[in-house]
C-alpha cells in the first residue's frame, strides 16, 4: 500500500519546474499592458467633460416648462380628489349591498313562513291547498333567488371596481411622486449661483465710492448658494441701492474713520445663508450706524411722529422705509431723494419676505433680507373669513392663537392685542380687504387670531377658520396686479378655484386706517363702495336668519331612506341649522332623549316604529308634548291627513314637497320661543 506512495515526492518538483519555464515566456506579454491605466483617467476626463456640458435655453421657455408641471400638479391634485369621491360612493354603495342583503333574507323569511302557515292551516281545516297561491309563493320564491343573483353580481361588480380604485391610488401615488421630482429637477434648472450677478455689485460698489470719496471694499460670503433666477432679477435693483445706502450714509469718510480708530477703508459684506426653504441676505457695513436723533428730527419735521411722542430705536430705525424720507441734507447722485428703501421693502414683501434692520452706534448697520428660495413652489396657510378663502406665506405666520369671546371682545375695542408683552395692531381680515365690516360666523367659545411678522413688524388678524398648510405652485400676476400692495400671488387649488395670496402686513400698512373705519362702521361708506352694501345684506340676511340662543337650532330628520335623509340634511346644513338624523322612529326618541330639537321632520312608513307612532309618544311625554312635527310622506289619502292631525301633527306634506315650503316652516317653528 505504501509503494504506490513513492513517486508523489518525485511529481512535485517536475509540476514546480514545469511552471516556472514559461514564466519568462509571459514576462514580455505583460510589459506592453503597463500603459493600459492611463486609459482610465482619459475616460474619466471625458465623462466629466459630458457631465459639464451645458446648453443654452431661453428662459421663457424655462417658465413655460415649469408653470406647465405645475399644472400637472394641479390636475394630479384634481384626480386624487376625484377619487375620494369614488371611494366615497363606493363604500354607500357597500353599505347599500348589505342593506339589501339584509332586506332580501327578511323577504325570502316572510314568504317561507307565509307559505308554512298557509300550508298548517289547509292541513286543519282539511282543505286543500289552492295551487294558483301555490304557484305564487313559488313565484315570490324564483323571484327571491333571482334578485340575490343580481345582488351577487352587483358584489362582484363592487369588489372589481375596490380593486380598480385601488390600483388607481397606487398608479397615483406613484404619479405624484415622478411628478415632484421633475417639477424640482425643473426648479433647479431655474436657479443660478448669487455670484452670478457678484460683477455686478462689486461696480456699483466702486462707482459709488468714487462718487462719494471713499474707500470701500465689498466682501461676499456664501456667493455658491443658488436662488431662484426670477428672485436674483427682481430683487438686483434692490441690492444695488442697498450698497449705494450703505456707501452714502453708512461708511464715513477716510478722515472720520481714522480719527475713530477704524481703518481708512469701509468694508462691507454681504452673507447668505439658508434657512428652510428662504436664503437670507445680509447686508452688513462697519460704518457709524442709523444717525437715530436725525431721524426723530426728521420724522418730526415730516409730520409722521407728533413733537414730543416717545420713538424707540426700532421703531425710528423703521422710519427708513416710509416713502419720500430721507435724512440727506442735499440730493445727489446717491442719496436724498427717498425713494430707496420704501422701494426696497416693497419688493421683497411683494416676494412674501421681510427685511430686519438692526444697528449700532460707531459699529455699523446690519439689514437682513429674508427671501424664498423660489417663487414657483411655495407653502401657504389657506385663511377663512366668510366665503372669502385667501392664502398667506407659510414663512410670515408666527402663532395661531384661540380667544375668548371676552379678550376678542376687548381686542376690537382697542385696536391691539398683547403678544409676548409687545402691542400688536389687531384687525379683522375681511376689513383689511375691504370685504367685510366683522365677522358673522356663530360665536364659539374661542374664535382664531393669527399673528403675523413681517419687515420687522408684527399684524395679528382674527378670521373665522384656519383651514391648514397647503404647498401651491404659485401663478404670475402679471404687470397689472403685480404692483397692487399685499398681494404676493395668485394659484389654483385643486377644486379648481383661484385663491389670492397676501401679505396681511403689507395689507396694514396702506389699509389699516380704512380697516378701522370699516370695522368701527364709520366713514365706511366711503373707503369701500361695494363692501358696506354687502356687509348690510349680509347684516340682513342674519338678522333674518333663525337663531337659537347663540347656537344653531337642531332639526330631527326621521326617515328610513338614507337618500331622503342625507339630500334632506344637506338642504338644512345649507341654510345653517344642525341636523340629527333617525332611520325609524325608535333612533328617533333615543336621539331625542338625548337632546330636544327646534322641529321633528318625520315619514310615515319606517321599520320598527312608524311615524304615527313615534308621533303618539311624543305627544304623551310631558317633556316633548310640544313639539313641532312635520309629517312628509308619500301617502297623500285625506284618511292619512286627518289621522295624523288627530295624533296631533302640526303639518302634512306630501311627496314631492317644496322646497321653499319646507324651509319656510322650519324657520317659522325654530323662530318661535320653545320652552326648555
Amino acid at each position: 500500500a505504501a509503494a504506490p506512495a513513492a513517486p508523489a515526492p518525485v511529481a512535485a518538483p517536475q509540476a514546480t519546474k514545469a511552471a516556472a519555464v514559461p514564466a519568462p515566456a509571459q514576462m514580455p506579454v505583460s510589459r506592453p499592458a503597463m500603459p493600459a491605466p492611463a486609459v482610465r483617467p482619459t475616460a474619466t476626463a471625458a465623462q466629466r467633460a459630458s457631465s459639464g456640458q451645458t446648453v443654452r435655453v431661453r428662459s421663457n421657455l424655462l417658465d413655460r416648462l415649469v408653470n406647465q408641471a405645475g399644472e400637472v400638479m394641479i390636475t394630479r391634485s384634481r384626480l386624487d380628489q376625484r377619487l375620494g369621491q369614488l371611494n366615497g360612493s363606493l363604500s354607500e354603495l357597500t353599505a347599500n349591498l348589505d342593506r339589501l342583503r339584509t332586506h332580501l333574507r327578511d323577504v325570502e323569511l316572510q314568504a317561507e313562513s307565509q307559505m308554512q302557515s298557509r300550508l298548517a292551516q289547509a292541513k286543519d281545516t282539511a282543505q286543500g291547498f289552492d295551487p294558483l297561491e301555490f304557484d305564487r309563493f313559488t313565484r315570490v320564491q324564483e323571484l327571491t333567488r333571482m334578485m340575490a343573483e343580481s345582488v351577487n353580481d352587483v358584489a362582484t361588480v363592487q369588489r372589481n371596481l375596490q380593486q380598480t380604485i385601488s390600483g388607481t391610488e397606487d398608479d397615483l401615488i406613484a404619479q405624484g411622486r415622478q411628478t415632484r421630482e421633475l417639477q424640482r429637477d425643473l426648479l433647479r434648472t431655474r436657479m443660478m449661483e448669487f455670484e452670478g450677478i457678484s460683477e455686478r455689485l462689486y461696480g456699483v460698489v466702486r462707482q459709488a465710492s468714487k462718487e462719494a470719496g471713499k474707500q470701500v471694499k465689498l466682501d461676499i460670503t456664501g456667493g455658491t448658494m443658488e436662488i431662484d433666477r426670477g428672485v436674483l432679477d427682481r430683487m438686483a435693483p434692490a441690492f444695488e441701492h442697498m450698497l449705494r445706502n450703505s456707501v452714502a450714509h453708512g461708511i464715513e469718510a477716510p478722515q472720520q474713520r481714522e480719527a475713530a480708530g477704524k481703518p481708512a477703508a469701509g468694508t462691507i459684506t454681504i452673507s447668505l445663508h439658508q434657512e428652510g426653504n428662504d436664503v437670507s441676505v445680509t447686508f452688513t457695513d462697519d460704518g457709524a450706524g442709523l444717525n437715530l436723533p436725525r431721524i426723530r428730527e426728521k420724522a418730526v419735521a415730516n409730520g409722521l411722529v407728533a413733537p414730543g411722542q416717545p420713538l424707540s430705536d426700532a421703531d425710528a430705525a423703521n422710519m427708513i422705509f416710509m416713502p419720500g424720507f430721507s435724512t440727506a441734507s442735499s440730493v445727489t447722485e446717491l442719496a436724498g431723494r427717498g425713494i430707496g428703501m420704501d422701494v426696497v421693502r416693497s419688493e421683497v414683501q411683494a416676494l412674501g419676505g421681510r427685511i430686519e434692520t438692526a444697528t449700532t452706534a460707531g459699529a455699523g448697520t446690519s439689514f437682513k433680507l429674508v427671501l424664498p428660495l423660489t417663487t414657483a413652489v411655495t407653502q401657504v396657510i389657506m385663511l377663512r373669513m366668510g366665503e372669502l378663502s385667501v392664502g398667506v406665506p407659510a414663512n410670515l405666520v408666527e402663532i395661531v392663537r384661540r380667544l375668548s369671546r371676552t379678550e376678542l371682545d376687548l381686542a376690537y375695542q382697542q385696536g391691539q392685542i398683547d403678544y409676548g408683552g409687545e402691542l400688536v395692531p389687531f384687525f379683522w381680515s375681511g376689513a383689511l380687504l375691504q370685504a367685510s365690516a366683522r365677522s358673522y360666523e356663530q360665536a364659539g367659545k374661542t374664535q382664531p387670531v393669527v399673528v403675523l411678522r413681517s419687515a420687522g413688524q408684527r399684524v395679528a388678524i382674527h378670521v373665522d377658520e384656519v383651514l391648514g398648510n397647503q404647498e401651491v405652485v404659485v401663478k404670475n400676476l402679471g404687470p397689472q396686479l403685480s404692483r397692487l400692495p399685499g398681494l404676493a400671488g395668485m394659484s389654483v387649488l385643486a377644486s379648481g378655484a383661484v385663491v389670492l395670496i397676501y401679505n396681511p402686513v403689507a395689507l396694514a400698512t396702506v389699509y389699516g386706517e380704512k380697516a378701522y373705519e370699516l370695522q368701527q362702521g364709520s366713514g365706511a361708506v366711503a373707503t369701500s363702495a361695494v363692501a358696506v352694501p354687502q356687509a348690510r345684506k349680509v347684516e340682513a340676511e342674519q338678522a333674518q336668519a333663525p337663531s337659537g340662543g347663540g347656537e344653531l337650532p337642531l332639526v330631527l330628520v326621521v326617515d328610513d331612506s338614507i337618500t331622503v335623509r342625507r339630500v334632506t340634511q344637506r338642504l338644512l346644513r345649507r341654510e345653517g341649522y344642525r341636523v340629527a338624523l333617525a332611520a325609524d322612529g325608535l333612533q328617533a326618541l333615543e336621539q331625542l332623549a338625548q337632546e330636544r330639537p327646534a322641529v321633528v321632520l318625520s315619514d310615515i312608513e319606517m321599520p320598527r316604529m312608524d311615524g304615527f307612532d313615534l308621533a303618539r309618544n311624543i305627544r304623551v311625554d310631558a317633556k316633548l308634548k310640544d313639539l313641532p312635527i312635520i309629517m312628509i310622506t308619500s301617502r297623500i289619502a285625506e284618511k292619512h291627513r286627518e289621522h295624523a292631525q288627530q295624533l296631533g301633527v302640526n303639518h302634512y306634506l306630501g311627496k314631492p314637497y317644496s322646497e321653499d315650503e319646507l324651509l319656510a316652516l322650519v324657520k317659522h317653528y325654530c323662530t318661535q320661543a320653545v320652552p326648555a
